[in-house]
């Protein structure tokens, strides 16, 4: 058997991509219960214009957040934590019983702390001087009715 090639690229093909996925998710519905991965999405709109987002995904009965932004003009106003809440209260409608995220010591770990997530992991040096922390909350059904 020849060694197959090992090629380095910044960038694949959806269909590449799409064949990477659908492969390891097969995988996976062969070790756990099927997947049900899903897209969740909260934005914060003021004229037409988004002021802010809460990007994640729902998958194995977690939530992911990727990604939270708020514009400058409405941080310390609440609206990080309403799409937070948003987002929880879908996940666990979707069945989710539990939410997880990471941050960097610059962004916003007292934030996510005041909301419940507690540390799990971190890696030092990243980016070199700070920190990136691994954030999770359990329970989200009992966190979300109150």
């Amino acid at each position: 058997m020849n060694e197959p090639e090992i090629i380095i690229s910044e960038s694949i093909s959806e269909s590449e991509r799409q064949f990477v996925i659908r492969s390891l998710v097969a995988y996976n519905n062969t070790k756990a219960t099927p997947e049900t991965w899903r897209e969740v999405n909260v934005l914060a709109r003021q004229n037409m214009e988004i002021v802010g987002a809460l990007l994640g995904q729902t998958h194995w009965n977690w939530l992911f957040v990727k990604t939270l932004w708020v514009a400058d003009p409405f941080r310390r106003l609440g609206l990080g934590r309403k799409l937070m809440l948003a987002a929880e209260r879908e996940a666990a409608a979707r069945g989710c019983l539990h939410a997880h995220l990471d941050t960097f010591d610059f962004q916003a770990l007292p934030f996510y702390q005041k909301l419940g997530y507690q540390i799990f992991g971190q890696l030092e040096d990243y980016p070199i001087g700070h920190r990136r922390y691994f954030l999770q909350k359990r329970n989200l059904p009992e966190a979300v009715k109150g």
